[in-house]
């Protein structure tokens, strides 16, 4: 593996597989009504993803799933996820002028009209509440929740603090709150790991919040990288049918991330791909 990689890994993103074995890691989504599934019943419509985003059914023993890719062979579609990376004790880098904001991005997105799914913590929406709202209120975007401190839910994970088990729900909830208070509205069911760093714990924990863990099957690796070229060759070699990519909205440890878009998009595109939010790639 990469240095590129490994460090794509540590700013919200993660390494496919960093969880234990025994978890639900599903491509796909579970039947919406397990009870009819067996009966033979006729299950209720689902409603449209406007209106109710789908989410994958906890597994066995109550563990939250994981989503990695979709099972789209069949269709040329690909998701691409951007991590708005902050942790909660980089403020004062923040009022020293560093900037964990890409706007530039945002922009670029808008103009190429291209979907995205974006995993806010809610640190981040907090020191950029105009942004957040910008892109919870745009139909091209959704906004899932990558916790509300960025610290890690499983240890070791990258040097993250570690979130304590019985702080690991409150991390979820504060985030969508601060996400919400925002303003933002298309706000959807899904939770990212820091790091991407997860155990069966971790997993059985946030069960309770009704929440899919949204993993990746491609690392960009475009965090702390320089050759914006390497990015986009990273992601254009791993892409396949239904793949979900993880990139990052953070200008000061992410900076070449635009520039690596701006050649993925049109060569994706050549290739016969359709750019989709996470919301549909699971609804696929």
């Amino acid at each position: 593996m990469t240095t590129m990689t490994v460090l794509g890994a540590v700013l919200g993103g993660g390494l496919v597989g960093c969880g234990t074995s025994g978890h639900p890691r599903l491509d796909r989504p579970a039947p919406a009504d397990r009870t009819a599934a067996a009966t033979g019943a006729s299950a209720p419509a689902t409603p449209p993803a406007a209106t109710k985003p789908p989410t994958v059914a906890p597994g066995p023993a109550g563990l939250t799933s994981v989503f990695e890719r979709g099972r789209q062979h069949a269709r040329k579609v690909v998701a691409l996820t951007f991590d708005a990376d902050m942790t909660a004790d980089e403020g004062a880098r923040a009022a020293a002028g560093e900037r964990f904001d890409n706007p530039g991005l945002i922009a670029l997105l808008r103009r190429l009209k291209v979907p995205a799914t974006v995993f806010m913590t809610g640190r981040w929406a907090e020191e950029y509440p105009a942004q957040a709202r910008s892109i919870g209120t745009d139909p091209l975007f959704e906004i899932g929740n990558h916790s509300y401190s960025h610290y890690a839910f499983t240890s070791p994970c990258y040097g993250l603090p570690t979130v304590d088990k019985d702080a690991m729900r409150g991390e979820v909830e504060r985030a969508f709150g601060a996400i919400r208070k925002t303003g933002a509205r298309n706000v959807v069911p899904y939770f990212r790991f820091p790091g991407g760093c997860y155990d069966d714990i971790s997993l059985r924990t946030l069960a309770p919040e009704n929440v899919t863990a949204v993993q990746w099957d491609v690392v960009s690796g475009d965090a702390f990288a320089t050759d914006a070229d390497a990015v986009a060759e990273q992601v254009l070699d791993g892409v396949r049918p239904g793949s979900l990519v993880v990139m990052h909205c953070t200008r000061s440890a992410a900076p070449v991330t635009d520039e690596a878009v701006r050649q993925v998009v049109p060569e994706l595109r050549a290739r016969g791909y359709r750019f989709v939010k996470v919301s549909e790639l699971m609804a696929g």
